[in-house]
């Protein structure tokens, strides 16, 4: 009733009766059925709600109370008992994976939980061995976990640098069910982050073509990380590694997701596009060789029908073109793509108007050459006077950024 919204978290119910009355029934003297139903009930419970995660976490030593259900059997039956055998190793599994999805759970939003989870006893190697779990829902509740404390910078520069962690995640995602790949592929991106030292590694190791796969998926979730891991790997690259990246998504799938039907791909595709496109060299280089499809998929999605973000996206990529040296002039020759860029200009939408003007102050830049020619064609075509009119906007930032563009005409 709590999660449905019937009753609200912080009731006198829930934070005094239910939530501790669940957390008893995970200690060690409970029976191996109580606990495992007690500590998937809680995961439950407070999944969406910090204060509920930060109760729990102070309650009964919960987070070194759960060490215990990794401990069970405590003695190995003789082989010859198979029923045994069986029945140990099916509680062992149900207990794991309840303790997994707690700490997932109680993990998810603060980060003094998140180090106390992982400085609890052998916590790390725990979830590593996880991982590899005979059981699917072991593997699965493991890798929440691991995805749970990702969200961590502090975690991502310690405890998963220490235990390499993205060693056998990457062997997850060799063959996995979807389930357990769209929850292995997000803690992915979140390790290809620029200050999380497994990045270099993970690069080192071949994961670009596995991503550029995974960007196929019927799966919208796995198409999603797949780009998302992408775009966040091509955060401050290297030419080498944006190259790579152009090469093995190849440009037909670049345009295949820059129409995906689904609204978070597209956002990430251009993301993506927006990451390769930074730095001039790389800039110059990326539109020498894929320009012309570039300037059409931006050409399209401002003509067509999208939400404000994936406008305003994809007119900070046409700034980033109009940044470069040689690419600049693949804007200047489109006379269609300039009238855009006025009527954007004039929108409604103060964040469009910002991309746009940004994008005409790259093009105006008097220190670059051929600024002249630029300048007194935008003059011609009426950019100059849109200028002056933005220059009194009531929105600080837009009225700034006209004058900016304004004093390259006066310089």
């Amino acid at each position: 009733m709590c999660r449905a919204g019937a009753i609200r978290t912080d009731d006198n119910c829930i934070v005094l009766k239910t939530l501790p009355c669940l957390v008893r029934m995970c200690s060690k003297d409970r029976l191996l059925e109580e606990r495992v139903e007690g500590a998937e009930t809680l995961a439950f419970l407070m999944e969406p709600d910090v204060e509920l995660q930060r109760i729990a976490s102070i309650t009964d030593h919960l987070v070194a109370m759960l060490a215990d259900y990794f401990k069970y059997p405590s003695s190995v039956s003789a082989i010859t008992d198979i029923k045994r055998l069986d029945h140990d190793l099916k509680h062992a599994h149900e207990l794991r994976q309840a303790a997994f999805k707690l700490y997932a759970s109680l993990g998810s939003n603060d980060e003094d939980i998140r180090k106390k989870i992982t400085e609890t006893e052998n916590m790390m190697d725990r979830i590593v061995s996880g991982l590899s779990e005979s059981s699917i829902k072991v593997r699965l509740a493991a890798v929440r976990c691991l995805h749970s404390l990702s969200r961590s910078v502090q975690q991502l520069r310690t405890s998963f640098h220490d235990h390499a962690v993205w060693k056998p995640l990457m062997k997850l995602l060799q063959n996995a069910p979807d389930e357990v790949l769209v929850m292995a592929s997000s803690t992915l991106c979140n390790l290809l982050l620029e200050f999380s030292p497994s990045k270099e590694p993970i690069l080192e190791s071949g994961v670009i073509e596995l991503l550029c796969s995974l960007t196929q998926s019927d799966s919208p979730a796995l198409r999603v990380n797949g780009i998302w891991a992408l775009m966040n790997m091509a955060f401050q690259a290297d030419q080498k590694v944006k190259v790579e990246i152009m090469r093995a998504l190849g440009t037909e799938q670049l345009f295949r997701l820059l129409s995906d039907p689904d609204a978070n791909v597209l956002m990430k595709t251009l993301g993506l596009l927006r990451n390769l496109l930074s730095t001039r060299p790389h800039i110059d280089q990326i539109m020498s060789s894929h320009g012309k499809q570039i300037m059409q998929a931006v050409t399209l999605i401002l003509e067509g029908e999208h939400s404000i973000e994936v406008k305003e996206q994809t007119l900070c990529i046409l700034a980033n073109i109009a940044d470069g040296n040689t690419a600049k002039e693949l804007i200047m020759t489109n006379d269609d793509m300039l009238q855009k860029v006025k009527y954007y200009m004039g929108h409604s939408n103060v964040k469009l108007q910002l991309a746009a003007t940004f994008c005409i102050s790259n093009l105006v830049w008097n220190e670059e050459d051929g600024s002249q020619e630029r300048q007194d064609k935008l003059r011609e075509m009426g950019f100059v006077d849109i200028l002056h009119k933005l220059t009194q906007a009531s929105d600080p930032n837009l009225c700034d950024r006209a004058k900016t563009a304004m004093q390259q005409y006066l310089a």
